[in-house]
């Protein structure tokens, strides 16, 4: 795959629980250089990331109920209006796990529809945290998140007990078909598990090795 194509699939998250201001100049650095579809913020660095990021053509992201799924509706609903007003062009929330475990599939749908709603038309992608769950109640989380408006589905957090794997990206992709997108996220390190997980059915890649994955592209198509 040509790196510039691999690079607007790519979304580059600087999400974890210690970084700075300064991670946050790198990670735009990285995000404008090698072009790629969004970066991906904590909720208090959407606002100085929509700053850096005026004019460069990359999408703003941000993350909402994260990064387990626990908060109240509402928090998650006030989560994405800030969100929406400081300027994010997309939101990845987190469903209630706890909720889809136990099938209290009303409380799963409405606290996803109400992201969908606060999102104000911007694309939502629900994150299923597949590691906590059994493949039936992954694709019950799809088909839940189909109906509450979602625009993708989301393998995982990066901050769970395991990551995107193959064989979940293609279970979603089953399960969806194309009535939503799917993207891969945590774990995801090289640029062959990045073409894996593309075979598989993702639309769209999450990761914060971002770097190292398209500079190994770039030194393949050479």
């Amino acid at each position: 795959m040509q790196t510039v194509s691999l690079a607007r699939r790519i979304e580059h998250a600087v999400l974890s629980p210690d970084a700075t201001a300064e991670d946050l100049a790198r990670g735009v650095q990285v995000a404008v250089r090698w072009g790629v579809r969004a970066l991906v913020v904590k909720p208090c660095h959407v606002a100085a990331a929509a700053r850096l990021l005026a004019g460069a053509g990359v999408k703003l992201v941000t993350v909402v109920g994260f990064p387990h799924g626990s908060q109240t509706t509402e928090t998650k609903v006030q989560e994405t209006r800030q969100a929406v007003a400081r300027g994010v062009a997309e939101v990845d929330m987190v469903l209630n796990i706890g909720a889809l475990r136990q099938e209290d599939l009303a409380a799963v749908f409405y606290d996803i529809r109400a992201v969908v709603e606060a999102a104000d038309g911007r694309p939502v992608k629900v994150i299923l945290e597949t590691c906590y769950l059994e493949d039936p109640q992954k694709r019950l989380a799809c088909r839940l998140a189909a109906h509450a408006g979602a625009a993708y589905v989301k393998t995982s957090t990066g901050f769970g007990a395991k990551g995107a794997t193959v064989a979940d990206v293609a279970l979603m992709r089953r399960t969806v078909g194309t009535r939503l997108g799917v993207k891969a996220a945590g774990g995801i390190r090289s640029y062959p598990d990045v073409l894996a997980l593309i075979q598989a059915g993702a639309d769209l890649i999450g990761t914060s090795h971002t770097e190292a994955i398209l500079t190994q592209s770039a030194r393949e198509a050479a």
